[in-house]
C-alpha cells in the first residue's frame, strides 16, 4: 500500500497523458483486430506469454528456455502473420482527417442528380434481376483496381450503368468504379474476402464487394443475379435486402461533405465580425 501511495503522489501530468495515449492506442488496435484472424492469434500470444512467465516462476527451466526462444523468434513471425492487419492499421492512419481532405464535395442539385442516377440504375437492375457490382471510391485511391478494367471516365448516369451490366456485354462481369460523379472504369477485378464464416449462398459479387471494403474505405453496392436483392458492403460488413429509400439515404450521407469543426481562429473571427456588425 505504501508503494502505491508513493506512486500516486509522484504521478505527474505528463505521466497521465502518457498512460492515456497508450490506452487509446491499445483501444484502436483492438478495434482493428476485432472479429478477424488477428484476434484469435493475439489470444494465443497472450497465453504463450503467460505460460512463459509461469514456467519461470515455478522453475521449469527447460520449458522456460523453449518458450523464451519461441517468443524471441516469434517477433519476426508476427510481422509476417499480421501483415494484412498491419496494412489495415497504416491505411487507417493514412485515411484520418489529419492527412486527408473530404473525398468529395457535391452539393445541391448535383448531389441529388448523382444519387438519383445511381439509385435509378440499381432499382432497374434489381427489378430485372441483373447482377451488378458498383464500388464508390472515397479517400483511399483505387487506381490499381481501375487499371484492371476498361477506363470510361464518363459522367454518372442510369443509362450508362444499366448498359454496362446487361448480360453478355463485354463489361458486365466485373465491377464499376465510381469516383465523385464520374464512372472511372468498368469490368474491374476485385480481391475476394478472406472471411471464411460467410453464408454459403453469397456469390462472387458479394465476396468481392466485401474484399475491396476490407482493403479500402470504399462503399460497394451489389445487386444479386438470383434474387435481385440490393446489398451494401462497407468496412468488411455486409447489409443485405435494402430498399431503394434506404439506399438513397446511404448515398446522400456518403456524398454530403462533413462540416469541419471550427478552429479557434474561425471562432474568434466570427465573434469579431458579429461585434463589428458585419
Amino acid at each position: 500500500m505504501q508503494s502505491l501511495k508513493e506512486l500516486f503522489l509522484n504521478l505527474r501530468v505528463r505521466d497521465i497523458i502518457d498512460i492515456l495515449i497508450v490506452a487509446l492506442a491499445f483501444y484502436k488496435l483492438f478495434l482493428l483486430i476485432r472479429e478477424t484472424r488477428a484476434e484469435q492469434l493475439t489470444k494465443g500470444i497472450l497465453a504463450l506469454f503467460l505460460f512463459t512467465k509461469l514456467s519461470e516462476w515455478i522453475e521449469l527451466y527447460t520449458v522456460y528456455w523453449i518458450l523464451e526462444k519461441a517468443m524471441t523468434v516469434g517477433i519476426l513471425a508476427l510481422i509476417i502473420v499480421f501483415q494484412p492487419e498491419l496494412r489495415r492499421a497504416l491505411e487507417y492512419i493514412g485515411r484520418s482527417n489529419f492527412f486527408t481532405k473530404s473525398f468529395i464535395e457535391i452539393k445541391g442539385e448535383s448531389l441529388s442528380e448523382v444519387v438519383d442516377e445511381i439509385v435509378e440504375a440499381v432499382a432497374s437492375l434489381s427489378r430485372q434481376k441483373i447482377g451488378a457490382l458498383i464500388v464508390m471510391e472515397r479517400a483511399t485511391g483505387l487506381s490499381e483496381v481501375v487499371e484492371t478494367g476498361t477506363k470510361i471516365d464518363g459522367k454518372v448516369s442510369s443509362d450508362l450503368l444499366i448498359n454496362i451490366f446487361i448480360p453478355n456485354t463485354p463489361l458486365h462481369d466485373g465491377a464499376v468504379i465510381i469516383k465523385e460523379d464520374m464512372v472511372k472504369a468498368a469490368g474491374c477485378f476485385l480481391p475476394l474476402t478472406e472471411n471464411t464464416s460467410l453464408s454459403k449462398d453469397l456469390g462472387t459479387r458479394h465476396r468481392a464487394a466485401l474484399g475491396i471494403s476490407e482493403k479500402s474505405d470504399s462503399l460497394s453496392i451489389v445487386v444479386s443475379e438470383e434474387t435481385g436483392a440490393i446489398s451494401i458492403a462497407e468496412s468488411g460488413s455486409l447489409a443485405r435486402y435494402l430498399d431503394t429509400k434506404t439506399l438513397r439515404q446511404i448515398l446522400v450521407d456518403m456524398y454530403k461533405p462533413k462540416d469541419p469543426k471550427p478552429t479557434f481562429i474561425t471562432k474568434w473571427r466570427r465573434k469579431y465580425e458579429q461585434r463589428e456588425g458585419k
